[in-house]
């Protein structure tokens, strides 16, 4: 998305950015949104239906910024977990 980084490293992605803050706004917004459209909507009031619209444009927003953060720290960890588990296993083979 322009205006947004999306590469990461796990070391930028681990410190807070404007995306970050950004999508701290915007998730109790969803919240709010949600249980808002929700009850207007089983009242069947038609600006229920256009407040769920809204709160699901902003979901999809919200997770098309913080998305490539999630990965590169994901990524992270999943080659730390791995080289974890490697040296366990030798732990518990006795090896050196």
């Amino acid at each position: 998305m322009k205006g947004f980084k999306t590469q990461w490293s796990p070391e930028e992605a681990d410190r807070w950015s404007k995306e970050d803050y950004l999508t701290f706004v915007i998730s109790p917004l969803i919240y709010f949104l949600l249980a808002l459209g929700a009850i207007w909507s089983l009242l069947l009031l038609w600006y229920g239906w256009l407040t769920l619209g809204i709160c699901g444009l902003l979901l999809w927003l919200m997770i098309k910024i913080i998305d490539p953060k999630l990965k590169a720290i994901s990524l992270d960890y999943e080659k730390k977990q791995k080289e974890f588990l490697e040296e366990l296993e030798k732990i518990e083979r006795w090896e050196n």
